[in-house]
């Protein structure tokens, strides 16, 4: 059996900003304030927990195939209340679990008031939404 370790790395840097990607949301550091998390993580509750917990820009989970009762994207309304833009890539396009997935393959699934407002839409590569809403040219 091969160990597998959870990932964690800035893999771009839009301005003040960077984009952190972390396997899992747990990850998420006080460091990260202002950023853009993307995480292979679900976007249930508990992923919006651990999200909240830092004053981040943005964030996009796994849909994890949204689920019963809109589980996969439980976390955004929540994270509305933050403040925290925030919106989930479907599992069709990236795996679960693997952040530079999210953030190479993602597409994107769903969005809170926040993340729209902001300009995301779904339907849109992740990397290319977070990449024109918070690069140099950003509004």
């Amino acid at each position: 059996m091969t160990a597998f370790t959870m990932r964690r790395e800035v893999v771009e840097a839009l301005g003040r900003r960077q984009v952190v990607a972390v396997d899992t949301i747990a990850h998420v550091r006080p460091e990260d304030e202002g950023d853009v998390i993307v995480t292979g993580s679900h976007g249930g509750v508990s992923s919006g927990e651990y999200a909240g917990r830092v004053r981040i820009a943005a964030v996009f989970f796994n849909d994890a195939g949204i689920g019963k009762d809109q589980a996969g994207t439980a976390a955004l309304p929540y994270l509305e209340t933050l403040g925290i833009a925030a919106g989930t890539v479907s599992h069709d396009s990236a795996l679960i679990g693997d952040a530079q997935e999210t953030w190479s393959c993602g597409v994107i699934s769903a969005l809170n008031r926040l993340a729209r407002d902001a300009g995301f839409t779904p339907g849109e590569p992740a990397r290319d939404a977070i990449r024109r809403v918070y690069g140099e040219n950003a509004r």
